[in-house]
């Protein structure tokens, strides 16, 4: 909690663009979108907690969210890295961020100990993460987009963990409201595995969409 308010409390102006650490910026879109003021401090927490559950929703075959969130990780940085060097800053006409390098330490090391476990948590996984696992990765996550000033961006290179996670409000959804399941399971993973596809397929197949993701989010840094 510390971290949002001191963040969401400060004003800076560096490199080429003049912003406001409580603006919000857009993927495509040079400089800041909107400033949120006073409402960064929920809309924080509603990144944190909503990237926390989407990540948490999302392990449930061996190796799924640990390959997923390493993707993710990794690209974060990279992010991290170019946002705290002045000159690729400037050349990509992305935020300035002091410090950030700080953030692509941790991230390598969190890179490291992912690699590592998922050695282990691969099919047939040895080794399972839980809910205490899953939940602190997708925090990690929802910070760290804060803090680079790429929450919008999250929608993009956590396109994966957003679809688990709408697939069970429209599950639940649906079924409260016409009884009927749109799904045959949910969160999405379990619907195409109940639909016939090997839990393996099933994850090289979510990581290969990650990679991708990861692409087109590292492209939205230059092409704006």
């Amino acid at each position: 909690m510390y971290i949002i308010f001191y963040y969401t409390g400060t004003t800076g102006q560096t490199g080429k663009i003049s912003f406001q650490l409580t603006d919000l910026f857009f993927p495509f879109i040079k400089g800041p979108v909107i400033a949120l003021g006073i409402i960064a401090i929920p809309f924080s927490i509603l990144v944190i907690i909503g990237s926390s559950h989407a990540v948490n929703l999302t392990d449930g075959l061996d190796g799924l969210a640990t390959g997923t969130v390493l993707i993710s990780v990794m690209t974060l940085g990279v992010i991290a890295y170019f946002s705290g060097t002045p000159i690729v800053a400037n050349y990509l006409n992305i935020p300035y961020l002091p410090g950030a390098h700080e953030y692509s330490v941790f991230l390598s090391a969190l890179t490291g100990a992912l690699f590592g476990f998922l050695w282990f948590n691969a099919h047939p996984a040895q080794v399972f993460m839980g809910d205490t696992g899953s939940l602190f990765l997708g925090a990690t996550l929802g910070m760290i987009v804060i803090l680079l000033k790429k929450e919008i961006l999250l929608l993009i290179l956590g396109a994966i963990f957003v679809s688990e996670a709408l697939s069970v409000i429209l599950q639940v959804g649906s079924f409260k409201l016409t009884g009927k399941r749109i799904f045959k399971m949910a969160p999405l993973h379990h619907h195409f595995e109940l639909g016939g596809l090997k839990e393996t397929k099933i994850v090289i197949r979510f990581w290969i969409i990650a990679v991708i993701l990861a692409i087109i989010s590292l492209s939205t840094l230059k092409i704006q």
